[in-house]
């Protein structure tokens, strides 16, 4: 009586086992940390997005981002050439294993260019992000002014 237990014990943890790793994949191995859409001007037709991705996973590039925002979205680096800061767009990022891709306000970020129209603060962006190993992940970025909301109020003054 006892062994027959012990069996189907291990047998249920077996069958639980397999669950966890079939449903494995499944798991974002990408996922973004904080991440905003600068609030531009509404003459400004561009404007650009800032994110950082974590990577659980194999390493990749990020190569593409797609968005129904504008007309094109692309990826930029910042260059310094002879003291004058250019930006240059790439053909992708690469996003180590287990590591971070940091897309900020001083170099690699995402031009989105061609806004269907103006964008307000508050308003949530998605754009869709494309992988060199087919992978994609959608992500919802809102509009700021700046990727610290609670530092600019702290230094918001009014006279």
């Amino acid at each position: 009586m006892e062994c027959m237990t012990l069996k189907s014990i291990f047998k249920h943890m077996f069958n639980f086992g397999l669950v966890g790793l079939l449903s494995m994949p499944a798991m974002a191995e990408i996922i973004v940390k904080d991440g905003f859409v600068r609030a531009m001007p509404p003459s400004s037709p561009n404007t650009a997005a800032y994110f950082t991705l974590e990577n659980h996973g194999p390493s990749t590039e990020l190569i593409a981002v797609e968005t129904n925002i504008a007309k094109e979205a692309q990826l930029h680096t910042l260059l310094t050439e002879n003291d004058i800061v250019k930006m240059r767009q790439v053909e992708g990022f690469d996003l180590p294993s287990h590591g971070t891709l940091k897309l900020g306000e001083q170099g690699d970020h995402v031009m989105l260019l061609g806004l269907a129209s103006p964008l307000a603060e508050g308003n949530m962006v998605t754009l869709l992000l494309k992988f060199k190993d087919g992978q994609t992940l959608e992500i919802k970025l809102p509009v700021a002014k700046s990727g610290n909301a609670q530092a600019d109020e702290h230094h918001h003054h009014h006279h």
